[in-house]
């Protein structure tokens, strides 16, 4: 089964719509765009997303995609390269 990306539209005020776009490109994932995933309080905080049903949460969009990627053990994110 292929892992599982979900994001909260409520959430897109925090800069995840440019998150969740460069994730889709991955077609390995399945990345999922939800009216609501029932995380009002850490939507309303910080970009966050559901990795596999996991809160994956941070203080910036760059710093979600980079924690998804960890989440994913991919952590050069959705290139796969390594972060230099």
């Amino acid at each position: 089964m292929r892992p599982t990306i979900e994001f909260c539209a409520g959430n897109m005020h925090c800069g995840t719509q440019a998150v969740m776009k460069t994730w889709e490109s991955r077609p390995d994932l399945r990345v999922i765009e939800y009216g609501c995933l029932g995380n009002c309080g850490e939507c309303y905080r910080r970009p966050y997303a559901l990795v596999n049903g996991e809160i994956v949460a941070a203080d910036s969009p760059g710093e979600l995609e980079a924690a998804i990627g960890r989440k994913l053990g991919n952590p050069g994110g959705p290139s796969g390269s390594p972060e230099t």
